[in-house]
């Protein structure tokens, strides 16, 4: 895209030359005579660099200057003068200017310090661009876990990273590490050297998302007071963006976003110009996104636009193998964080975490890993320290799985069976009711009611739950 400089200046044959002359190394020029109108020349072209000359004839400018720096703070400005008034020019650089040049003006002092500018703001883009770049760590294969289901997915993954601009939709219940998968494509794409943006579709006021998604213009809306704000597209450009919780998309927006993805410009709100952008696209949903297109809630031809290469990735619950490669890279992470030394976790401790449900997925066993890293002062992880998963209904109680029952010749009354059960289950929970009641599948209510039926008393511990 060519770079816009506006001229402001009320000798015409210094405009027509300036003209002439920038326009021959490329540059988009336009000029504006009048100083009073130069604030609306400035909102309806949209420069990226302004040559105003000091002295204009009705207005000075360096109150235009000063005007320019309040509503465009971020457009360049090259004073020009006919005075070679140290004292002014001084004072223009203390207001806000980027530089000055001397009429009449040299040519080739003049392309140098466009070329200057123009390099300058093109140096802060690229700044900008990666302080917005996610620093996690690189991310590996081993860290995701090492079942088949997720060797399976990872190969897919893999092969769909390659491709430059395929898009992708990845799906799966909230917490099981969509985005973790995401950064995993974008550093193993062509991309990887670009900046990889992630956007929480969900989290964004409404009125708010096409803002965010497209940028917008100073005076766009109520509080839009810079000149330009860039959104996330403009952000990830050269590299790839992840629309999390994209089935939250509005309907307008998702007419948008499909213009985006077939024809790579869009408008920011408020603009007049196209922008152009070089990014490639991922999306993630916990919802199923093709019972939104037939409810009428999403886009057919955005779905299918979006979903070229798919993603299933299944619940914690589903790959309890993952889940000691997961707690270990968590241990190792709240460990450095945290200033810890612990190094290990039992296995009667493992066994408690792999049977747990695990609702929130890979998000909340991290919370869990993060709660007790920070609390513990051993150097390792026990069982008991995962005992607040226990009211939530996991439980780390040793069962066989193979369950004999040898009914006598003679028979045997149902209580007997029922007390002999539930005791030996008490037995294994160290007298603890609420585990027992879990693993008999009971309610801890129905469970005392049918011990004090059965005449079935139990010896409370020091620290156990009854």
């Amino acid at each position: 895209m060519n770079n816009r400089i506006l001229i402001i200046d009320d000798d015409e044959l210094v405009c027509r030359t300036l003209h002439k002359v920038l326009t021959r190394y490329e540059y988009v020029v336009e000029y504006c005579l009048e100083g009073e109108s130069a604030i609306n020349k400035v909102q309806t072209f949209s420069p990226d660099l302004i040559l105003l000359d000091i002295y204009l004839t009705s207005v000075n400018g360096l109150d235009i200057l000063k005007e320019l720096q309040k509503q465009f703070f971020n457009i360049p400005v090259i004073m020009i003068t006919g005075y070679s008034d140290v004292n002014i020019a001084v004072r223009a650089m203390k207001l806000g200017a980027y530089d000055f040049l001397l009429k009449p003006v040299d040519i080739d002092q003049l392309k140098l310090l466009v070329e200057k500018t123009f390099s300058n703001i093109n140096l802060k883009a690229e700044v900008d661009k990666l302080q917005a770049m996610v620093k996690d760590d690189i991310l590996t294969k081993d860290f995701f876990g090492k079942s088949n289901k997720i060797k399976k997915i990872l190969s897919s993954v893999e092969k769909l990273a390659k491709s430059i601009d395929t898009t992708i939709l990845i799906d799966g219940e909230s917490g099981t590490g969509k985005e973790m998968i995401a950064k995993f494509i974008h550093q193993n794409s062509p991309r990887a050297a670009g900046p990889f943006i992630q956007i929480n579709v969900s989290a964004i006021p409404r009125e708010l998302a096409e803002s965010e998604l497209f940028g917008h213009e100073k005076g766009a809306f109520t509080g839009a007071q810079q000149k330009t704000k860039l959104g996330k597209f403009e952000l990830a450009n050269g590299g790839t963006i992840l629309l999390d919780e994209i089935g939250e998309l509005s309907q307008d927006l998702q007419v948008k976003l499909l213009r985006v993805l077939q024809e790579k410009k869009f408008y920011r709100v408020g603009g007049e110009r196209e922008v152009n952008v070089d990014v490639r696209v991922l999306a993630a949903t916990n919802k199923n996104l093709e019972e939104e297109v037939k409810k009428g809630n999403f886009r057919e031809d955005l779905f299918y636009r979006l979903n070229v290469g798919n993603i299933n990735i299944p619940p914690l619950r589903e790959r309890k193998e993952d889940i000691p490669v997961l707690a270990y890279a968590f241990l190792n992470e709240f460990s450095q964080k945290f200033d810890k030394k612990i190094k290990r976790i039992e296995p009667a401790a493992i066994e408690l975490l792999q049977s747990y449900y695990w609702k929130g997925n890979i998000r909340e066993l991290r919370n869990v890993m993060e709660r007790v890293t920070l609390l513990l002062e051993d150097d390792e992880l026990k069982e008991r320290h995962f005992q607040f998963l226990v009211p939530q209904g996991q439980l780390n109680v040793k069962q066989s799985d193979d369950f004999v029952l040898k009914v006598p010749s003679k028979g045997i009354k149902i209580d007997i069976v029922l007390k002999k059960l539930i005791e030996e289950t008490l037995k294994i929970t160290n007298g603890n009711q609420v585990k027992a009641a879990a693993v008999l599948g009971l309610s801890r209510s129905k469970l005392r009611y049918r011990m004090e039926q059965l005449g079935i008393e139990v010896t409370r511990k020091v620290g156990s739950t009854s």
